[in-house]
């Protein structure tokens, strides 16, 4: 197995944090081999997100963008998957643009490779609200109820994952469905892939606005749950086979 990675990131108008948090994420490439990448898929922002990150691509070579209107988070994340696994990434890791997440917390999870295929964070503190740890525990109570499994965290933004697994089940999922993480998530476990869960440190918003507010997530989620039924009936085939 290679050591081709690729960091993902969605974003959507993060002006205010896009630069250092690509500043900072830029150098944990050097753990891969040269083909390693850092891959960001801007969601349609209206604020200054994507000029700021064609700048950036003149400095720093590795950098590669993606512009994508008008497109959700899960979205998002489903696309900067496809790509990286097209493109021959042996490891994806996954994280947000808003400066949530710690960089200095990675090369912990880089050490686990070579003892499990997905290393998942795991956000017992989280500097985002209560009304957001509320949304979490009730997704997990979903997958729980849709596909058998708990999970620690079901839809967290860090998380380093061998391409192939990935690829195993990113097609359970429509392409524009909005929680493909947690879906991934119930998958690992219910199919026993060589998961592991670790700690991780979740700040507050580094600088701008989230549009995601508790009650935007809980639409998003209820839209996403009535897919489970279709996903659940998706995984019946899949175990089939």
């Amino acid at each position: 197995m290679g050591d081709t990675l690729y960091i993902v990131m969605p974003t959507y108008n993060e002006e205010a944090n896009i630069r250092n948090v690509v500043e900072e994420w830029y150098p944990i490439l050097e753990k891969g081999d040269e083909n390693s990448r850092l891959v960001v898929s801007d969601g349609g922002s209206k604020d200054n997100t994507l000029e700021i990150l064609h700048e950036m691509k003149k400095e720093y070579p590795k950098l590669v963008v993606i512009p994508k209107p008008g497109t959700d988070h899960g979205t998002k994340v489903i696309l900067l998957y496809k790509y990286a696994i097209e493109k021959g990434a042996n490891w994806i890791f996954q994280t947000d643009s808003d400066g949530q997440t710690l960089p200095s917390e990675f090369a912990e999870f880089w050490k686990l490779r070579k003892k499990y295929d997905i290393v998942m964070g795991n956000r017992k503190k989280r500097g985002d609200g209560a009304g957001r740890k509320l949304v979490e525990n009730v997704l997990r109570v979903y997958l729980k109820l849709f596909f058998g499994v708990m999970v620690p965290d079901a839809n967290a933004p860090f998380r380093l994952m061998k391409s192939e697994v990935v690829n195993k089940y990113i097609d359970l999922m429509p392409s524009n469905f909005n929680l493909p993480n947690a879906i991934l998530a119930a998958c690992f476990s219910r199919y026993k892939e060589r998961v592991t869960y670790r700690v991780v440190t979740f700040q507050p918003r580094q600088g701008g606005k989230n549009y995601m507010n508790v009650k935007r997530i809980f639409k998003i989620g209820r839209e996403s749950i009535s897919n489970f039924a279709k996903i659940k009936k998706n995984l019946k085939a899949f175990e089939g086979r």
